[in-house]
């Protein structure tokens, strides 16, 4: 602690990000980043932008690429918001629209992030216990409450909700924000972009990291009624003008339009998600049913501290959360076909000893 500090400071939990090691010959199975490169047409926009552009600043609306995103989606420019990543539109959406006399409502189990924030902006918010099968009971959420956000699919679960459950707690928290944070529902969950003409107080995150395979880009997007939009917008301009740099844009713009490039990465990745927990399972794994680029796993009779560190050892590297209820399991990105078969054989060899 530091006298100079602001009084927040000390009380803050920072959130921990995934490791990112320079090891040699790494197996990296840890921060659900995609496999497979980004699309090649993204690529060769950035490409085309690194010219004399950069030494002006990017159009601060992203104009170009909230209406490829509109699009997309069947909205309107105007219903669409874009972040640097979408921690920053989370981060915004908190400040914005989360923040109530009544409290905000997420799952216990979920991403770390939401506690985060909700400490730094002075929200008071109440976590939701998911079931002994960690599953999200929406049920749970029939309580008064300023605002709701979870993950579908749910991280680090991986487990998904079906759009009319996701619908019916809309409709009855038709006074309350609710969030859908999206990060991953590209690799099998159900969207709730389609409630959005429907629910006015819907707001859907989603991000280019995992499914479009730019968790190096930093893009992320918000899609809701544009009175939500507007509010984001305010906050965004109080705070940075121009989160998203011209590469940013013009990248994303092309990743976006790029279907059959998402199309083929997704089903590569879900068949190598099918075949893992296949295999994991075999070696006396349990594995929560997922619907992510990564599963939730454990052994039956080794810790997940212990599995985590000794993969360490040998160069392969997966998410171990020392947190309660979660803390014998392991999350395990879905690398190539490749390092899938590396991590298998890996465990067989830590097991056997």
């Amino acid at each position: 602690m530091s006298r100079y500090w602001s009084p927040i400071v000390s009380r803050l939990r920072p959130y921990v990000a995934g490791e990112q090691p320079r090891i040699p010959g790494l197996v990296k199975l840890n921060t659900n980043e995609n496999p497979y490169g980004p699309s090649p047409k993204a690529l060769d926009a950035i490409r085309k932008v690194a010219d004399d552009r950069l030494r002006l600043y990017p159009d601060p609306a992203a104009t170009q690429l909230r209406e490829a995103i509109a699009a997309r989606f069947g909205l309107t420019a105007e219903e669409v918001f874009v972040g640097n990543g979408s921690d920053e539109v989370l981060a915004h959406a908190f400040q914005a629209l989360l923040n109530h006399d009544l409290p905000l409502l997420y799952p216990d189990v979920s991403y770390s992030f939401y506690p985060t924030y909700s400490l730094l902006y002075s929200i008071g918010a109440i976590e939701i216990p998911v079931d002994n099968k960690f599953r999200i009971r929406l049920s749970d959420y029939d309580r008064p409450c300023g605002a709701i956000i979870i993950p579908n699919p749910n991280a680090p679960t991986g487990i998904g909700l079906p759009l009319a459950g996701i619908e019916a707690l809309l409709a009855a928290h038709p006074d309350a924000v609710v969030v859908i944070d999206e990060a991953y529902v590209d690799f099998g969950g159900e969207s709730a972009v389609p409630l959005i003409s429907r629910y006015p107080n819907l707001l859907v995150i989603q991000t280019l990291s995992k499914s479009r395979s730019f968790a190096g880009l930093r893009v992320g997007f918000a899609l809701g009624h544009r009175d939500l939009i507007e509010a984001l917008v305010r906050v965004k301009d109080s705070f940075n003008s121009y989160p998203l740099d011209r590469l940013a844009q013009v990248a994303a713009t092309a990743a976006i339009k790029d279907e059959a490039w998402l199309e083929t990465s997704r089903r590569k990745i879900i068949a190598s998600r099918e075949s893992l927990v296949r295999e994991l399972e075999s070696l006396d794994f349990e594995v929560l049913p997922s619907q992510a680029n990564f599963v939730f796993a454990r052994h039956e009779s080794r810790s997940g501290a212990s599995l985590q560190l000794a993969l360490r050892e040998r160069r392969v590297l997966v998410r171990h959360f020392a947190k309660p209820r979660i803390s014998e399991f392991l999350r395990i990105s879905i690398g190539t076909d490749e390092e899938c078969a590396l991590l298998v054989s890996t465990i067989r060899e830590i097991l056997a000893v």
